[in-house]
């Protein structure tokens, strides 16, 4: 063409195809990154195939893996299909294209634009809803395996008469279906009306008829079927009222149906159900009739008929029937909510006992020799003294013990008691020097239990080890003391090849060590190595040359993470406690199956009902949980995983529960039978925390059995707040070996207190019997108090420790200088119709990092003592001497001032004279806040005391007199002993 620019062009340059070199470029790197996303998916599915190998639990990884891969493939296709069906239906029903019209013409562009891809397109469209409903049909995994593998509960629902497994297991399979045959419908409808618009079929500003005869039938076998799946929605909606939480001013989140849900809604639902079955028969009618008249009528009355049937009618009822006589007309349906609850929660079985709240023993000190009958009062607060473990037992910068200790119980002399333990777990944040083979090759593992009497202090405050050390040696015995696998340990190592591990150290300077078992995941295989780099993203696994033959990588290495990941259907406690048993470490780990499916019981919701002071200033307390909103629970699963081997072993617990049957059924061969468990496992098997505390929180309200108390709300209780701390959350129940006014020996129990609803008095106390096989194990025992005493509960009782001017003054002193004092765990022990309450209170004194136990608060009656020991203690308030103690090993300190100890050694007496002038010299340095005077006398004390200990070796050893074998004489160890910080009062 001539150019009409006007004036001279420029060069032109022409716009070619890529040179070959470019386009295998391109080709290349995208071939290379298509690899790469397959490989890193590759990864992930391989690396996990290969854990669960490698602990022996590969069915569930198929199990889950094919159940996915069965919902994804068919539920997509079944989605992909009805939408492709329908679009194809649409297209072959067009009419004979014609451009009559300014909208048809805009659309013949349209038609003609997309003509040569159709297919493409089509194929396109129902790919992409395949997918998306074949991943959402993938995660219902539970709820097909829960139906396809479903077994009978054996109870009935008190208004249909199913059974129980019917609401747990069947009805949320049926509403799943309900929910994807909505999701096709209306898919369905939106496709094929696009559809038929595109081609003429529908027409919006054309002259004639909206609709063809071909898209009026079309569309109203399709809105049909949508209405007819709304008729099966109402009928489920019948037997959804027994699983229905609503707002019920007995209680919070009601589950069940009330006065006029049966009255009102049932009748309503069953109503709306035939006139939605008639108005799908009316759309139907339309391939026929070929008009929407009768059907859009229809469908109106169906609409009109919810909003006055379905809404209106039931707020009448309410209104004019249920208020005027509201406890008469709910009170047979909370009774079937009580009934139903209590079952559902494994609370049917507690007993209430009436509890006067106070002594009616005059003389007290009768009451003193029973206390060490009534319970093994533990001062050694396992959430206050992990500090104290760590300064004392950590031996190395590079262990560290968990944050909360546990309670457990061990033989010592041929008697069980009460034993705080915990793990020497690997601190990575204690290396010396950080780098990549030191994190996870060198430094890979803990070493030894550490473990102290739950009951006992030595005289400065520190806990008395009954194992200790490094390696760990005491009570225990022989045992394996690695631990590889523990709560503080989250770090993946690499272990068993030529980098040998750093094993602990001694006197004569570190040991090392390679792993011996056939833990995790070998990683002589390069493919192995190079999925694993790519799955943690670390490049250095596959070609560091600290990796070889023999390596293997260790992952996935809490218990809670663990018992997790091999039994997926589980809850899993917030608290994993380690014992050790047949001679090695095993951490147990309670967990628990659930449903939200049970008719009739109200709804807890686990996250809040298990959450406590502790797990408010510790995550990892937190329990574990599959659905958080349940009701109905069981500790169905005893768990274990070896500490050193990480080897996991599930335990049937709960014999008769259906949902671990059905589970079991679904996953053949993962849970052992409750016959497995050994007798020394057995031993340190105990009632979990997280179930107790739902459990309690369920019985704050449900601890009573008549509809007309309960809907009173007179009798509600609250878990009170823990007084010890500023959290402001609510107490944490306490292990304790105790014993409940009609039980004639000590059980190791767990246990709480409880307050009215709004006040700080106490309204009872609740303790269920926790030592595992026990004919015993697992009753709930409540002492409710009368309503009319006004018995101090916990904050009260804190109070008035904190009130009286004697304990205030002392606490104040404890606090001198840069002293902290911290209030342990507030025990209340139900003693001759009374409650004694008992506090350890600890010291950081001075420099001092940690805690020693200084002072321990008894109350009993409205009399509190304040005393250095927790014999002193109950001899103050009880007026009594109390049992007969075992004389002060080395270290006690004295609780006031003594006459001077004599001997018949002139030296020994001389230092013992010495002693005292010095030990009361710091006692008036104290009382005036003097430290530096303070620490004077304390060295003093104790050059005194060496010069004693001297002088009195030397006498023994020349045979002189020393009073070692006189009756009159004195050891030096009788003598006043220095304290280990200023406030060693």
């Amino acid at each position: 063409m001539p150019d009409r620019g006007g004036g001279p062009t420029g060069p032109r340059i022409r716009v070619g195809r890529p040179s070959r070199r470019v386009r295998t470029l391109l080709m290349t790197l995208g071939v290379l990154a298509v690899l790469g996303m397959a490989f890193t998916m590759f990864a992930g599915f391989w690396t996990d195939w290969l854990w669960y190998r490698s602990v022996n639990y590969s069915s569930v990884f198929t199990t889950t893996l094919w159940t996915k891969i069965g919902l994804f493939f068919v539920f997509g296709l079944l989605m992909a299909l009805a939408v492709g069906f329908n679009i194809w239906l649409a297209h072959r029903l067009r009419p004979p294209l014609s451009a009559m019209s300014m909208e048809q013409q805009s659309l013949d562009r349209y038609r003609m634009g997309i003509a040569p891809y159709k297919k493409w397109l089509l194929l396109a469209i129902t790919a992409l809803v395949g997918l998306i409903a074949g991943a959402s049909a993938s995660s219902q995994w539970r709820t097909w395996l829960m139906w396809v593998n479903g077994v009978p509960f054996g109870e009935k629902d008190p208004q249909f008469h199913l059974d129980v497994g019917f609401y747990a297991f069947d009805l949320p399979w049926y509403r799943f279906l309900l929910g994807f045959g909505f999701a096709a419908a209306i898919l369905s409808v939106i496709a094929a009306a696009l559809t038929h618009y595109l081609y003429g079929g529908l027409r919006i500003t054309s002259p004639g008829a909206r609709a063809t005869a071909a898209a009026t039938g079309h569309l109203s076998v399709l809105i049909g079927i949508f209405v007819a799946l709304k008729a099966v929605a109402y009928w489920l909606d019948r037997y959804g009222l027994a699983v229905k939480s609503s707002d019920f001013k007995a209680t919070d989140n009601w589950t069940g149906l009330r006065y006029v849900d049966a009255n009102a809604y049932l009748p309503a639902k069953t109503i709306l159900f035939c006139i939605a079955v008639i108005c799908a028969l009316l759309f139907f009618a339309t391939l026929w009739r070929r008009t929407w008249q009768l059907p859009v009528i229809g469908f109106g009355l169906m609409v009109l008929s919810a909003i006055l049937i379905g809404g209106l009618y039931p707020a009448i009822v309410q209104k004019f029937q249920v208020q005027p006589n509201e406890q008469a007309k709910e009170a047979p349906y909370v009774e079937k909510n009580l009934k139903a609850t209590r079952d559902a929660y494994g609370i049917d079985g507690t007993k209430v006992t009436e509890y006067p709240g106070t002594s009616k023993t005059e003389d007290k000190t009768q009451l003193r020799d029973d206390v060490d009958s009534t319970a093994s009062i533990r001062i050694l607060d396992p959430n206050i003294v992990s500090p104290t473990f760590q300064q004392l037992q950590q031996i190395r910068n590079y262990y560290a013990f968990p944050t909360n200790l546990d309670v457990d119980r061990y033989a010592k002399d041929g008697k069980e008691q009460d034993t705080v333990i915990g793990l020497r777990e690997i601190n990575l944040n204690g290396i010396p020097k950080r780098n990549w083979i030191n994190d996870h090759f060198r430094y890979t593992h803990g070493y030894g239990v550490v473990a102290a009497e739950g009951t006992n202090a030595d005289a400065q405050g520190r806990p008395d080890f009954t194992e200790s050390d490094l390696p760990s040696k005491g009570d225990l015995g022989t045992y394996e003391q690695r631990v590889y696998y523990g709560e503080k340990t989250t770090m993946y190592s690499i272990v068993g090849g030529p980098q040998k591990e750093i094993d602990y150290s001694d006197d004569s300077g570190e040991k090392t060590y390679s792993y011996k078992a056939d833990s995790g995941v070998s990683l002589s295989n390069p493919v192995n190595r190079a999925a694993y780099a790519v799955a943690f993203g670390e490049p250095q696994i596959l070609y560091s040359g600290a990796i070889g033959d023999g390596s293997r990588i260790l992952y996935n290495r809490t218990p809670k993470e663990r018992v997790e990941a091999v039994a997926p259907w589980l809850t899993i406690d917030g608290d994993a406690y380690p014992a050790v048993v047949d001679g090695r470490i095993q951490w147990i780990v309670d967990a628990y199956t659930t449903t939200n499916g049970y008719p009739y019981s109200s709804r807890t919701t686990l996250g809040d009902t298990t959450a406590d002071s502790l797990t408010a200033s510790n995550n990892q307390r937190a329990v574990v949980a599959q659905q958080n909103q349940v009701n109905y629970i069981r500790n169905s699963v005893k768990a274990t995983v070896d500490a050193y081997t990480g080897q996991v072993k599930l335990f049937q617990w709960d014999t008769k529960d259906p949902v671990l049957k059905t589970w079991m059924k679904a996953f053949p061969d993962t849970v052992k039978p409750k016959s497995e468990i050994s007798k020394s496992l057995m031993d340190h098997l105990r009632y979990p925390q997280d179930l107790f505390k739902v459990q309690r929180e369920l019985l704050t309200r449900y601890h009573v059995k008549d509809a007309t108390t309960f809907l009173s709300g007179s009798e509600v209780w609250q878990v009170p707040d823990d007084p010890t701390n500023k959290s402001g959350s609510a107490v944490p129940p306490y292990y304790l070996s105790m014993k409940m006014p009609d039980q004639k020996a000590q059980a190791f129990s767990l246990t709480t207190t409880f307050t009215p609803n709004g006040r700080d008095n106490l309204s009872a106390f609740m303790a269920v019997d926790a030592e595992a096989g026990t004919s015993d194990y697992g009753k709930i025992r409540i002492l409710k108090l009368p309503t009319n005493t006004t018995v101090n509960g916990p904050s009260q009782v804190q109070s008035q420790f904190n009130s009286e001017q004697n304990i205030a003054e002392t606490i104040r002193l404890l606090r001198g200088g840069d002293s902290e004092v911290e209030y342990g765990n507030l025990l209340a022990v139900p003693l001759d119709g009374g409650l004694l309450y008992v506090e350890p209170v600890y010291v950081r004194g001075g420099g001092l990092k940690y805690p020693l136990l200084r002072k321990v608060l008894v109350s009993y009656g409205g009399t509190t003592a304040f005393e250095d020991t927790l014999g002193e203690a109950l001899n103050k308030v009880f007026g009594a001497e109390g049992p007969t103690t075992e004389p002060p090993d080395e270290g006690d300190e004295p609780g006031g001032t003594t006459p001077p100890p004599t001997s018949t050694n002139p030296t020994v007496q001389e230092a013992l004279n010495d002693a005292q002038d010095a030990f009361e010299a710091g006692q008036e340095a104290l009382k005036k806040n003097d430290w530096e005077a303070y620490g004077r006398a304390q060295k003093d004390l104790e050059d005194a005391l060496k010069r004693a200990e001297d002088a009195q070796a030397q006498a023994d050893k020349t045979g002189g007199s020393g009073g070692g074998g006189g009756g009159g004489g004195a050891s030096p160890s009788s003598s006043p002993k220095p304290s280990s910080s200023p406030s060693g009062t």
